[in-house]
């Protein structure tokens, strides 16, 4: 699967090769983009044999001997089989020509074909004398992504650029900058097309694979936190105060962002997954706080800052070292390539929540309950 994969879908096949062809000179213009290949090439160059029908009559040539005579020519025939017992396949024997000497030139056409000019005569023909050769272009390959025509247009990053999404940037850059008299093709992010009266360009390859992986894990990150959510409300009673609870959330991207940053690393799948666990373990750190809080202020009253303050200072040792241990197991895969990702997510997502949490939450919590 290519990194980069541009479908192209149109009207009609000289449209998407047209706005396929302009695409590719943009992937091109774009210096980290390599190794940029389209689905329709050049046309190959072929030769055509038509059989002349006066020739055929003139000189008393059958089609078929014709036909069977180009069959052997271009590929060959089986005459026998040399079997070899026990079992074994059979070798098949074949009359044809060596693969180098299947080229219709000259030599070719001078092959003999039998001409029955007279009922009983024996007389031959050259080739050349009953078939007309002339040269064309081949058609293009067409090809079909869930049974809809499209031009294809594939390409791999280079440099420090991993994701996808930074050739898309570049290349729709490029696209704006060029002249559409027919205009511009439409920009498709995720499916494809309903109506093709108008040319659509459809990223595909490993965008597609990422567009539905943080789909799939944001709709999941949302489960979460309604469950979250859920128990919260159980076990204090309150629709309001879960959402006090739940605020350091957002802290942990501070810190993933600037960990990704750090370590030039891309924000990867493995990122996704190591935000949302990281969900579960600031929501428990939530929630030790606001629960010393709750138990060390009488009902109905405010929370002082003193109070406040001890929240903090006692719970802060548990805090940290629930961090400090998931950080340490965080540590052994940071060198990994693929999961990466998840390492920097935890370890630096840990860090700045886990200080921020224990200065937000009992502020949040004082201006929650005034």
């Amino acid at each position: 699967m290519a990194t980069l994969l541009a479908e192209v879908y149109g009207p009609t096949p000289e449209a998407r090769r047209e706005a396929a062809a302009k695409i590719r000179a943009a992937f091109d213009s774009v210096p980290f983009i390599v190794d940029v290949d389209d689905s329709f090439g050049t046309q190959a160059r072929r030769l055509r044999l038509a059989l002349s029908t006066d020739q055929l009559e003139f000189f008393g040539v059958q089609e078929q001997d014709v036909f069977d005579t180009i069959a052997i020519l271009n590929g060959g025939q089986t005459l026998g089989y040399s079997h070899r017992g026990e079992g074994r396949h059979p070798i098949p024997l074949q009359l044809a020509l060596p693969k180098g000497a299947k080229v219709m030139d000259e030599s070719l056409l001078t092959t003999p074909i039998p001409a029955n000019t007279l009922p009983g005569a024996r007389g031959v023909v050259e080739l050349g004398d009953v078939v007309t050769v002339t040269e064309e272009l081949s058609s293009y390959p067409v090809f079909r992504h869930n049974g809809r025509a499209a031009e294809m247009v594939t390409a791999e990053l280079a440099g420090d650029f991993e994701a996808p999404l930074y050739g898309m940037l570049a290349v729709g850059d490029a696209l704006a900058a060029m002249d559409w008299p027919e205009g511009a093709p439409v920009v498709s992010l995720h499916g494809q097309p309903e109506d093709e009266s108008h040319v659509t360009l459809l990223w595909d390859g490993e965008w597609e694979v990422t567009w539905v992986t943080f789909r799939d894990m944001g709709a999941a990150f949302g489960v979460a936190l309604l469950g979250i959510y859920i128990l919260v409300v159980a076990q204090f009673g309150s629709f309001r105060l879960p959402l006090v609870i739940l605020t350091p959330i957002p802290l942990t991207f501070l810190g993933i962002i600037f960990g990704h940053w750090a370590f030039g690393a891309p924000f990867s799948a493995t990122s996704m997954i190591g935000f949302i666990a990281l969900a579960g373990i600031i929501v428990r750190n939530s929630i030790l706080l606001v629960d010393f809080i709750r138990h060390a202020t009488p009902p109905g009253t405010r929370p002082s800052v003193a109070t406040l303050i001890e929240a903090g200072a006692i719970r802060f040792k548990p805090i940290l070292l629930t961090a400090i241990a998931a950080m340490i197991g965080a540590v052994v895969i940071l060198a990994d390539p693929i999961f990466q990702g998840l390492a920097i997510s935890l370890l630096f997502g840990l860090l700045t929540s886990t200080l921020l949490t224990v200065l937000v939450i009992p502020a949040i919590y004082r201006v929650f309950r005034s």
